[in-house]
């Protein structure tokens, strides 16, 4: 129970909301690291910026075996995402990327870094800090895969950035391209991450021309390990609220553009009773004498 105005504007800040804050990020190095997991977890630092919290300490902690210590993080930051980097023996330049909901394990995948040449090393022009990214996703594997899938929706977690309805050409700043590569024998599905920045050059037309330069950081990883939602709890974080949903409008439609169609239902029509132009060759009377004359 709240003490004072402030702790009470704390608690209702972390209560559910309709339109949720912004997901925050945490970032937490394991009880033993290297240099390859140093500069991954530094640059994807720099991407998920400004919402973010990066710790440099080392922490005993593994999410597979044991999820309380993640769930902690979570609960005392207020987050609901993680990316967590360790190294041994067994599992080299390990990284998890995974997602709480309720301060509890979602969902998680365990990536192996094989290759990791960091921003500092590209030595190019860096976008601005909180620019959205252009996401783009490669493969059939992220369309027929569970495992890449699930990537897929927790990478567009961690980017995504803050919602807007629209973006200006002009702040297409940072592309991220992910490429799935072919699985290996006895490994996991390749992943391949680029990141890039836009130049936009003259064209001669009144579109730019636009040119990709490789920013950094760039991964080739490998999936291990997977750790799906539970049903209960996925249909829980992915309902939406009746406050948000689009209310029904009877007859009215909406096509792929957003174009607004409506429908309208008419009666039945009677022909005899509509009224038509009055024409002396349509008169009642001139066809009853014509029928008269037909007789006689």
């Amino acid at each position: 129970k709240a003490k004072n105005a402030r702790s009470k504007r704390f608690l209702t800040n972390r209560e559910g909301k309709v339109v949720e804050n912004q997901k925050t990020a945490i970032i937490i190095r394991g009880s033993s690291t290297s240099q390859v997991i140093i500069d991954t977890l530094r640059d994807l630092h720099s991407l998920s910026k400004p919402n973010v919290i990066n710790f440099t300490k080392k922490n005993e902690i593994h999410p597979f075996d044991d999820e309380t210590g993640i769930e902690f993080f979570s609960r005392k930051n207020d987050s609901s995402l993680f990316a967590i980097g360790m190294h041994s023996k067994k599992r080299p330049h390990n990284l998890i990327l995974g997602r709480t909901f309720n301060h509890q394990v979602l969902d998680m995948v365990e990536l192996g870094v094989e290759r990791c040449v960091a921003m500092h090393q590209m030595k190019a022009q860096v976008c601005a800090v909180g620019t959205k990214p252009l996401m783009v996703f490669s493969g059939e594997a992220f369309s027929q895969d569970e495992a890449m899938m699930r990537l897929k929706n927790i990478l567009l977690d961690f980017f995504r950035g803050e919602a807007a309805d629209m973006v200006s050409l002009k702040g297409l700043e940072l592309v991220i391209s992910v490429t799935a590569g072919a699985p290996a024998p006895g490994c996991g599905q390749a992943v391949h991450l680029r990141t890039y920045t836009t130049a936009f050059k003259k064209s001669g037309l009144r579109q730019p021309r636009v040119e990709l330069e490789e920013m950094g950081p760039a991964l080739d990883m490998r999936v291990r390990r997977v750790r799906h939602a539970d049903d209960a709890m996925w249909a829980q974080a992915t309902k939406v609220p009746r406050e948000v949903k689009d209310v029904k409008v009877k007859n009215v439609t909406r096509d792929g553009l957003g174009d607004k169609y409506g429908r309208v239902h008419l009666g039945k029509q009677d022909i005899n009773k509509i009224q038509t132009r009055k024409v002396k060759a349509l008169k009642k009377r001139l066809d009853a004498k014509r029928q008269r004359m037909d007789v006689d």
